[in-house]
This record gives structure tokens, sequence and C-alpha cells, in this order.
């Protein structure tokens, strides 16, 4: 399945990138962006539901992937404790991708059910 990633999405991950890159070095930079490679690369590969969690809360078949479920599948060195996620939706055969969060943000406050998926 192919991907978009919306603008809301893409700067999401230039600042958790930046953010990392700031607290943590260059090594961790790039250890997290191969992880959040890994993790987009999984969610566009499964044809089913498994192993997403479904918010429909948020609009019809919103669904999260936490990168911590891609650990083992990114072609960079291991980060630990991954703390984002992916929030994305099916819009036929394109999956998209509408937000990077931190796992302890409030999703709600975040993602609305009339978000703008372009």
């Amino acid at each position: 399945m192919n991907y978009r990633l919306t603008h809301l999405a893409q700067a999401d991950i230039s600042g958790i990138l930046i953010w990392s890159y700031e607290s943590f070095g260059e090594a961790a930079e790039a250890r997290y962006a191969a992880l959040i490679a890994a993790a987009i690369r999984d969610v566009a590969e499964r044809s089913t539901d498994i192993g997403f969690t479904s918010h429909q809360e948020l609009g019809d078949g919103v669904l999260t992937w936490h990168l911590a479920q891609s650990r083992g599948r990114s072609r960079g060195s291991d980060v630990r404790r991954p703390r984002h996620f992916l929030v994305c939706r099916r819009e036929r055969d394109i999956l998209a991708i509408g937000r990077v969060l931190h796992d302890a943000m409030d999703l709600q406050l975040h993602v609305t059910a009339g978000m703008d998926w372009s």
C-alpha cells in the first residue's frame, strides 16, 4: 500500500527529530529517524488492522500505531523506549498518516473528527 504524510505529520516528524538532536545528539536523531521510517513502512505494508488501535471517536477509520511495535525492523540502532505513535487511516489504496504524536499527549486535543487529512 502506498502512503502519504499530511503537512501536520511532516511538521511533527521534523519537530521530533530536531528535539532528538538537540537533546541527545546526532546519533540519537539518526536512530529515531530510522525507527520512524520503519514504522511508516510497517503500517503501509499491513493489509489488516492487526497491530493497530482503532479510534473511531476521532473519525471514521482512524488508527494508531506505536513506534515501539517497529523496533525490531528499524534499519538503525535500537531505540530503547520510543515514545511516539502514528495516527493514520486508509483512503482506498493509500494510507494517510495524519500525525506523529508523543504518547503522553492527549490524542483528542491533537486529532479531531474534522481534521484535514490532505
